[in-house]
């Protein structure tokens, strides 16, 4: 099932095909199968505060399997989900493995969330337990009140009130553990992805997703894993770039992973990192590539990259320029969804590499551009793109919503809302959203969950959030705000609005810019017209 080695396209996808095992966890494959070969072998490479501390297959067997006995003593277990929040580091993959290998559902989620963001999530996923540390306890202990299924809260940095101090309790249980004999299609794995309408939906995917994303890693790494490979993303791992495009596939091919939290991107720091650590394959979102040219060190400090991929964002030329420049190299271009990852790319090394298209299909995935019929659009008409059903990357269900799921699909095609046109050779070049969804610094952003936040300031009387053009996040947030009667528009209140929604649901989603308007443009039935809010600027 692995993709082979072979500098020919139109091989590699005549010769792949999918063979699932009857049998297959996520956390055994990424962690202790090679703790079994190889447990001294390095898979994280941990920074913190300037200090770096490797981290072995065999340490994060045995960390993970202390874990997930201490999950099983407090009653979690099969298709319980247990939430992550943390920022990068080794203990993300001790809690991703432990709730793999009890059967659990992982919920990965992001430190920048507030509690708005947070609250939603836990409480819709019915999380049984979080792992987190200090900062992620004191946001989330004024909300557990209201968060009846959340039985345990564990926290890194030790106990504190309710939490349980994690490396205390570990302790006190064994090393060994027999993973729950789970098969491909078992559920694993729960990312949240915004839509256009109501709040973020729960993309469940199963323990297969690992294995459906592995094709495209290989493909557009250039045949992941070479001698020295060593890997880095800025994404949080928290997201299906951090986790499913960089950190997990990483550890099943055996290349180490560096892990260095930012609070905010600094892409000094990141030159530095990449060069220190001796990184060779990086996974870097398009505005992270931006800010990196605005600070590009002398050719002497540059780090020897093998191969960038890039996602979240379309390419613009400048940074396919800028790339060869700076690493002497093609970035390769990667697109996906949540609910189905990785499923074009681009890989230079043979030749699938063309300016301004995103990439082929990626061996092993079926990707085309559709008509609203479902038929395949001719080479250079717009269209949809979809990927065929079944597909080992693609997820299994929305969380609790069947008519969404339904929605997604249209026949055997899964669509993406994603519009698109694909030449005679089958490169697909991106042509923007059909829908209302906004991308920013790599971020898909559903405006609703802006807008609901937005309406809970007092001054505040109706609310609508759109993407506005940006050269470096490819889009900001822009808000409309109509004010409650007798209240005034000002700076200061225009701050504060803003701050509402960066405390209160994320710092990656607060509005930028802010205007304020008599009145929002409505559809007879009563919605917001957010394309004549875009076309305003």
């Amino acid at each position: 099932m692995d993709l082979p080695d072979l500098r020919d396209y139109h091989r590699l996808r005549q010769g792949f095909g999918w063979h699932l095992p009857a049998r297959y966890n996520i956390g055994v494959d990424v962690c202790d199968r090679w703790a079994a070969l190889e447990p001294d072998r390095p898979a994280i490479i941990d920074v913190v505060r300037g200090q770096i501390s490797p981290v072995s297959y065999g340490a994060l067997r045995d960390r993970s399997n202390r874990l997930a006995n201490l999950l099983r003593r407090l009653g979690i277990g099969t298709g319980d989900r247990v939430a992550i929040l943390l920022p990068q580091g080794s203990d993300v993959v001790v809690a991703h493995v432990a709730t793999y290998k009890i059967g659990a559902i992982a919920l990965p989620l992001a430190p920048v969330f507030g509690p708005d963001g947070l609250f939603y999530r836990l409480d819709n996923a019915g999380a049984a337990a979080c792992v987190t540390d200090a900062a992620g306890v004191q946001k989330i202990a004024p909300l557990r009140a209201s968060l009846p299924a959340l039985h345990a809260i564990l926290s890194t940095d030790g106990a504190d009130g309710s939490a349980i101090g994690l490396p205390a309790a570990m302790e006190r249980e064994s090393s060994f553990f027999d993973p729950v004999p789970t098969g491909p299609d078992d559920p694993a794995l729960m990312i949240y992805t915004s839509g256009t309408t109501g709040q973020p939906k729960g993309a469940l995917h199963g323990h297969r997703v690992l294995l459906g994303h592995l094709p495209g890693v290989r493909f557009s790494h250039e045949f992941l894993p070479q001698r020295d490979d060593v890997m880095w993303t800025p994404a949080d791992w928290a997201w299906a770039g951090g986790l499913l495009n960089a950190l997990l596939p990483s550890l099943h091919y055996g290349v180490p992973v560096v892990a260095r939290a930012f609070d905010k991107f600094d892409p000094d720091e990141a030159w530095r990192l990449m060069a220190d650590l001796k990184v060779r394959n990086a996974f870097i979102p398009p505005t992270a590539l931006r800010m990196l040219g605005l600070a590009m060190p002398p050719p002497s400090s540059r780090p020897t990259l093998r191969t960038v991929t890039s996602a979240g964002e379309a390419l613009g030329a400048e940074i396919v320029a800028w790339g060869l420049e700076a690493f002497g190299l093609s970035i390769n271009d990667v697109y996906g969804q949540t609910e189905c990852n990785y499923v074009l790319a681009s890989c230079a090394a043979i030749g699938i590499d063309k300016r301004g298209a995103i990439g082929r299909a990626v061996p092993g995935h079926d990707v085309a551009v559709i008509r609203d019929d479902g038929s395949v659009c001719e080479p250079g008409e717009v269209g949809e793109i979809a990927v065929r059903s079944p597909d080992p990357a693609m997820f299994l269900r929305y969380w609790n919503k069947p008519t969404a799921t339904a929605a997604k699909f249209r026949g055997s095609w899964m669509i993406t809302g994603d519009r698109a046109s694909a030449d005679h050779q089958g490169y697909v070049t991106f042509q923007g959203r059909d829908d209302d969804i906004i991308t920013s610094s790599g971020y898909r952003i559903g405006p609703a969950e802006i807008e609901t936040c937005l309406r809970q300031h007092p001054a505040v009387a109706e609310a609508a959030a759109v993407g506005k053009p940006d050269p470096l996040r490819t889009e900001i947030v822009k808000a409309f705000i109509v004010l409650r009667p007798g209240i005034e528009a000002s700076s200061s209140l225009e701050a504060d609005i803003r701050d509402l929604v960066r405390h209160r649901l994320s710092a990656h989603e607060y509005p930028r810019e802010i205007a304020f308007v008599l009145a929002l443009p409505m559809t007879p039935t009563g919605k917001v017209m957010r394309r004549v809010l875009r076309e305003r600027g």
